[in-house]
């Protein structure tokens, strides 16, 4: 197997560079939901998955699925997969990578049929670019697309529900999108874009839990005024309270271990530079594994934020865009990867993901579980987003040793009697 999949890991990468060519912009990738270079992505992979005996479908959402039957008929199904969509200026491998070593998992089986059917998806979306609502592909298999969602419109007045239909899909079929009473657990396959295993030098790591996150918009409100008229203690600026609070922001969450707290979005008002800013409009970006912590973290710095302003003779308005929380990936799954990653030779590194995956939406009707892949530098979003062909051929033979483990494992096969 060691040799074989070093073979399989280059095809992987060769695929990720052949599907990054399917895009929207010319130079660049960019493949939003249902976009026409999504239709190419589909069928390429079709011909990787249909010499296999898989049989590929896309569903009412435009996912791709493919079925890798089992050993028996009317036999449960274990999903594999990731997204297909990207962001713009976007690298080769988020999402697509998990994809692509599934099919190469699926190759590294030889033939073998398991006592569970292996279904291969693709995403349509997970990003949230085209239509800022992001895990569209995924809520489709829960039934999280209702009429709010397909209403929403892109850029160009398109609806979700007409991209659907110009895709030459049917939004009435959405329900038979949803996941299946035999449908077993999904594992997904991710780059870790960070750079924590690259800093420990591990290839892999399983991930115990996706890190809940707050999103949130905080305005200060001063007074604009001439900029060389104004004498320093008679100012409003919004400005300078804002950039008071974000300083604070970084200070307060490299004092709370785990904690991750971003200013990503920073828009001053009148906008000139010789106008002290009246307005200063900025995002808030809070991310942590506890709940109880993130949300103790966002009131801090909310009443930080309520300081500052008073102090400075400024108003502020807040609004919460976002409260979602953690998610537990499924510890029985998380265990059997572990095995599988030492059975590769690899030391276990378990890790929290800052960022979300479709695995936290799929967990809340089956279990689901990660496994990430060392990204170089840490860079991901990024033309320069890449990966080790080690590590992928590392992550195709733990995919193989797991599937196998979940075959043998007696937990598992009471869970298939029960789907």
């Amino acid at each position: 197997m060691l040799a074989a999949s070093g073979i399989l890991a280059r095809e992987v990468i060769a695929r990720c560079q052949e599907l990054a060519g399917f895009s929207e912009d010319v130079g660049s990738t960019r493949r939003t939901f249902l976009s026409p270079p999504m239709r190419d992505c589909h069928r390429e992979i079709a011909t990787w998955m249909e010499p296999l005996g898989a049989k590929v479908t896309i569903d009412a959402a435009g996912n791709l699925h493919g079925l890798y039957p089992a050993n028996a008929a009317h036999a449960p199904h274990l999903l594999i997969g990731s997204h297909l969509d990207t962001v713009p200026h976007a690298g080769a491998y988020d999402g697509v990578l998990g994809v692509v070593v599934a099919i190469a998992v699926l190759e590294g089986l030889g033939a073998r049929r398991l006592p569970f059917a292996i279904e291969v998806i693709g995403f349509s979306e997970e990003e949230g670019v085209r239509f800022g609502a992001p895990f569209i592909g995924s809520r489709a298999l829960v039934g999280g697309l209702d009429e709010d969602l397909l209403g929403r419109r892109d850029r160009q007045g398109v609806s979700v529900r007409r991209a659907i239909e110009n895709f030459g899909l049917n939004p009435e079929e959405l329900a038979q999108a949803a996941i299946k009473d035999n449908t077993l657990a999904y594992l997904e396959f991710h780059i870790e874009q960070g750079p924590v295993l690259e800093k420990l030098g591990q290839p892999l790591a399983s991930v115990e839990a996706i890190a809940g996150q707050s999103r949130a918009q905080f305005v200060f409100l001063g007074r604009a005024n001439h900029a060389g008229t104004t004498p320093m203690n008679l100012r409003y600026d919004a400005i300078a309270g804002a950039a008071e609070w974000i300083s604070s922001v970084e200070i307060s969450a490299q004092n709370i271990a785990g904690l991750v707290a971003t200013v990503g979005q920073i828009e001053a008002k009148p906008g000139a530079a010789n106008v002290i800013a009246g307005e200063a409009r900025l995002s808030l970006d809070v991310r942590h594994r506890s709940d109880q912590v993130r949300g103790k973290a966002v009131a801090e710095l909310t009443h930080r934020a309520e300081e500052i302003a008073q102090r400075r003779r400024l108003s502020l308005e807040t609004r919460t865009l976002i409260d979602q929380p953690s998610v537990l990936m499924d510890q029985y799954l998380v265990g059997q990867i572990e095995a599988a990653i030492r059975k590769c030779g690899c030391e276990v590194h378990r890790m929290v993901s800052g960022a979300g995956h479709d695995a936290m939406v799929l967990a809340a009707k089956i279990p689901a579980a990660m496994i990430f892949l060392r990204t170089v530098d840490g860079v991901s979003h990024d033309p320069a987003e890449s990966v080790k062909i080690e590590d992928v051929a590392k992550a195709i033979e733990c995919g193989v040793a797991l599937l196998d483990q979940l075959a043998a494992s007696p937990e598992f096969q009471k869970r298939m009697h029960r789907a």
